[in-house]
């Protein structure tokens, strides 16, 4: 199957996890990101979640903490990119939690700087505060980082694993 494909698929499917009703912060948008960066060129590595993202964004609506969210989304895809010669089980799963970790950390300070539609204080206390309201988030996006991430590197793996079997050019880099 063309890449294109694949890509256009993904976004799509990314983009429809943010529409339908779902548990706050359990969507793949992150584990594309590491995924994509492990097996996708670079440009689509970078592409796929940002495209779900304004996809879904023009339809859900922006915010003030946007650029933090869509920073941290490329931040998690430039870790695919360098797990992509370094792949392993034990990586990956770090992989992902640093992943969860740095999109908590980067768009909860997000939220406090730019008043996120909640007024915390711009003191430390106002930040600590901020990032303990997070925290049931923060679960939310780890369990589901986690099991997209272990969805989609088994596909990827899967398909190819199937390509090597079959004599069949490989999806993703080339």
């Amino acid at each position: 199957m063309n890449k294109r494909i694949i890509g256009a698929l993904i976004i799509l499917a990314a983009a429809l996890t943010r529409l339908l009703p779902h548990v706050p912060n359990v969507v793949p948008v992150t584990a594309i990101a590491l995924a994509g960066g492990v097996y996708l060129e670079r440009k689509y590595a970078l592409l796929l979640p940002i495209a779900a993202m304004l996809i879904s964004d023009c339809l859900i609506g922006f915010h003030a903490t946007v650029p933090f969210v869509y920073g941290s989304i490329l931040l998690v895809g430039f870790i695919g990119m360098h797990l992509a010669s370094h792949k392993s089980f034990g990586r990956i799963a770090l992989g992902t939690v640093a992943g969860s970790v740095i999109f908590f950390v980067v768009t909860n300070f997000g939220v406090w700087l730019t008043g996120g539609g909640w007024f915390y204080p711009k003191t430390f206390a106002g930040l600590a505060e901020c990032f303990a309201m997070a925290l049931p988030f923060f679960r939310n996006s780890l369990i589901g980082d986690c099991a997209y991430t272990a969805v989609l590197f088994g596909l990827f793996e899967f398909v190819e694993y199937f390509a090597r079997v079959s004599g069949k050019p490989q999806v993703g880099k080339q």
